[in-house]
C-alpha cells in the first residue's frame, strides 16, 4: 500500500447505462492486480437492487426513510439522485483511503461532489467522465441543426430499454418511467463532463455485448478499457478533454 498520503481517489463518472460498470468488470476480469488495489466506495441508495446487485457491494441498499434519516449526520451527504435518494459517507471514504487507492464508480452528481468537497482538497484525485457521445459527434449535429439534448436522450433510451430486458424481461410502467428520467437526465449529466481531467467518448453502452467477448472486449468497450488502464497507471492516454462551451 502507498502512504496515506499519496493514496488517490479514482472517479469514474457519466450518465447511466454509458457503460461505467461494465467497464469496472472487466478491469476487474482482465487487469485483476490493478483492480484488486482500488478499494470501491459503495455509497447508500433507496432504490431496489437490480438483478445480479448485492448489497454493500454495489450500493448499501436502504429505504428511503433511513436514507433521509442520515441527513444532517457528521461525515454523511444525502443527494437527490435522478429518482433516486443517495447518500456518501465522507468518514468511510477517509479510512479507506488511508490504506490505500479508492474507486468511485458512479453518477456524475456524487462524481461532482467528490471533486469538490473541501474535506477531500488535498487528496490527490484521477477523474474520468465516460460519455456517450464525442466532441465532434456533438459539434456535428450542432453544425447540422439537430438538436443535442434531444438526440442524447434518445441514444440513452434505447440503451437502457436494452439493459433493462436484458436484466427483467417485460418491462413494466415503472421501469419505463424510471428509464424515461434516466435517459432525460443524460443530457444535464453531459453538462457537468468538463469539469473532469479526462472525457472517454464510449458508444457501448451498458446494453452492449462488446463488453462480454472473449478474450477482450471489442469496439469502443476494448478501447474504453485501453484507455482507463493506461490512466490508473499514469501512462498517455487518448482521452477527451472538454471545456465549459463544449456543449454550447
Amino acid at each position: 500500500m502507498k502512504p496515506g498520503a499519496q493514496n488517490r481517489l479514482i472517479i469514474l463518472a457519466g450518465p447511466s447505462c454509458v457503460g461505467k460498470s461494465p467497464l469496472a468488470q472487466a478491469l476487474a476480469r482482465l487487469h485483476p492486480r490493478l483492480a484488486n488495489g482500488l478499494q470501491p466506495l459503495v455509497l447508500y441508495n433507496d432504490r431496489a437492487a437490480r438483478p445480479g446487485e448485492r448489497d454493500g457491494v454495489d450500493y448499501h441498499f436502504r429505504t428511503r426513510e433511513q436514507i433521509a434519516a442520515l441527513e444532517g449526520e457528521p461525515d454523511f451527504v444525502v443527494m437527490g439522485v435522478r429518482a433516486d435518494l443517495q447518500a456518501l459517507d465522507l468518514g468511510e471514504l477517509k479510512q479507506l483511503l488511508d490504506t490505500g487507492d479508492v474507486l468511485f464508480e458512479g453518477n456524475p452528481f456524487i462524481g461532482r461532489l467528490l471533486l469538490g468537497h473541501p474535506a477531500l482538497d488535498d487528496i490527490p484525485r484521477l477523474s474520468v467522465f465516460v460519455s456517450p457521445v464525442s466532441a465532434d459527434e456533438v459539434s456535428a449535429w450542432l453544425t447540422e441543426g439537430i438538436d443535442p439534448r434531444a438526440h442524447v436522450t434518445d441514444i440513452m433510451r434505447a440503451k437502457l430499454l436494452g439493459r433493462t430486458r436484458k436484466q427483467k424481461g417485460p418491462l413494466s410502467q415503472t421501469d419505463f418511467e424510471d428509464i424515461g428520467i434516466r435517459a432525460a437526465s443524460a443530457w444535464s449529466e453531459l453538462r457537468f463532463a468538463h469539469e473532469f481531467q479526462h472525457v472517454i467518448p464510449n458508444h457501448d453502452g451498458e446494453d452492449s455485448d462488446h463488453w462480454d467477448a472473449e478474450p477482450v472486449p471489442l469496439g469502443d468497450a476494448g478501447k474504453s478499457l485501453e484507455t482507463f488502464v493506461a490512466l490508473l497507471r499514469e501512462k498517455p492516454a487518448e482521452t477527451e478533454h472538454w471545456t465549459a462551451h463544449t456543449l454550447a
